[in-house]
């Protein structure tokens, strides 16, 4: 992208571009529990799903943010835990030249949206390697996400986006 150069005749800096950079992905925290093991792998029986999400974005200086996008799925079978998967997949993003709510957006939507298929793959890994069936997570709307949230944060009363 481009860099800041003097603008001609005044010596000035030029206004600087926007500038955004994936530094660096990684499993900040894993977690697998089967609490009820090995008296779950006998039960029979339709089991449910549940999945938590949630992230944050922190400053860790220099125009530089850890995103953390944590993920935990739990699966009942009969009203006892089969598994517990969590995962905390993080990235690193360099940002410059943004608006506040740009930036705000970036962190918000795009940085989960990049950092969602690593932690999908691991959730997914630990399943089946905990001896379960495959886990395939659905893709999440984390821009439709990002607008509900920022309508929550300003009183609206629409009804909430399904993702």
């Amino acid at each position: 992208m481009a860099e800041q150069t003097p603008a001609p005749g005044n010596g000035m800096a030029a206004p600087q571009q926007r500038q955004m950079a994936l530094q660096k992905i990684y499993v900040r925290d894993i977690s697998f529990e089967v609490p009820n093991a090995p008296a779950v792998f006998r039960e029979d029986g339709q089991p449910q799903v549940q999945l938590n999400l949630s992230h944050k974005a922190t400053p860790i200086g220099d125009d530089s943010y850890e995103v953390i996008l944590t993920l935990t799925v739990t699966c009942t079978l009969n009203e006892r835990t089969a598994y517990l998967a969590e995962v905390q997949q993080a990235g690193i993003f360099g940002l410059v030249g943004f608006a506040q709510d740009e930036m705000n957006a970036v962190l918000g939507s795009y940085a989960p949206n990049v950092l969602f298929p690593y932690a999908r793959q691991v959730i997914s890994d630990m399943v089946q390697n905990g001896g379960f069936p495959p886990l395939l997570l659905q893709p999440i709307n984390f821009d439709a996400l990002y607008a509900e949230q920022l309508q929550r944060a300003a009183g609206g009363d629409t009804p909430a986006l399904n993702a």
